[in-house]
């Protein structure tokens, strides 16, 4: 095996770690919301002001480090866009959850990473193999049994809006791949925060549904939720840049099995044998994910 080799396979299972990182930050970031939510917050509120730290902690970082904030036009543009529909999926994925089951709304949201797959094949970037999909699918039935769907309050409306979220995460991959490239992913993703913030806190001002929490356990878990989002956020288009859309977004599974067990931890809640069961699936198509093909 050449030197070259090694590094490469070296450099992948770092983007798969950082990968894994995010998602543990993503888990984290939802199970501190549960305790802002709690505390009087509501959840466009803690969605509005995440995007904040990310945005200032990019441009400290960036400042340290001696990079300039300032991306070419067409790239700066594109970013911000990419903000935007950010933003856009975010909203609609809230808004589903009113009018359909939580845990359904998040497995069709989880959809997006057979979405990413199927986008990059079809434009020709990626090979769509077989182990993609079949991980993939395995994903989603351990995520169907892990998150125990039960019939309810169902229609249309929220099925399309959960779909939209998953196509519009799907699409911010895709395209933000193609920008970032295998280069600095810290430019791009300012972008992105701060235009993902400034329409989220537009919308959160529109409906007049900003509240701050009301007890200092609720603000330890909004300010811990903007904390962890922001680090989930950074590391996942870092991950992206060193292991493509593909492999980064099936490892975003791993959110599911932390957030089971943060959720058993921190917030007190049981686990039936077919959820065991059901993060076991996971935690296999993780596994099969992050073979070398």
């Amino acid at each position: 095996m050449s030197a070259s080799n090694v590094t490469g396979r070296g450099s992948v299972w770092v983007g798969i770690f950082v990968a894994l990182a995010a998602a543990a930050g993503y888990a984290l970031a939802n199970t501190s919301a549960s305790v802002a939510y709690q505390g009087g917050s509501n959840a466009l509120t803690v969605a509005a002001t995440r995007f904040l730290v990310p945005t200032a902690g990019l441009i400290g970082w960036l400042y340290l480090s001696g990079i300039s904030v300032v991306l070419p036009k067409r790239e700066a543009v594109v970013s911000a866009l990419l903000g935007v529909a950010t933003a856009l999926y975010t909203w609609a994925l809230l808004r589903s959850f009113s009018s359909i089951p939580f845990a359904l709304a998040v497995l069709i949201f989880y959809l997006f990473p057979l979405i990413a797959a199927a986008i990059v094949a079809v434009l020709g970037w990626e090979r769509f193999a077989w182990q993609t999909g079949a991980a993939t699918l395995l994903a989603l039935v351990g995520l169907a049994l892990a998150l125990d769907i039960r019939s309810g309050n169902l229609n249309a409306l929220g099925v399309a809006l959960a779909f939209f979220a998953a196509l519009g995460l799907a699409v911010v991959i895709v395209v933000s791949s193609r920008i970032i490239g295998k280069g600095d992913a810290r430019p791009p993703t300012l972008y992105m925060a701060a235009a993902a913030s400034a329409l989220l806190l537009v919308l959160c001002a529109a409906s007049g549904d900003f509240a701050l929490p009301n007890s200092p356990s609720g603000w330890l878990g909004f300010i811990a939720a903007a904390g962890f989002y922001g680090f989930a956020m950074i590391a996942f288009f870092i991950a992206l840049s060193m292991i493509g859309p593909v492999r980064a977004s099936l490892l975003s599974y791993a959110d599911a099995v932390i957030s089971a067990g943060l959720g058993v931890i921190v917030l007190g809640q049981t686990l039936t044998l077919l959820q065991v069961v059901g993060i076991a699936l996971v935690i296999v198509a993780l596994v099969g994910a992050t073979l070398p093909r």
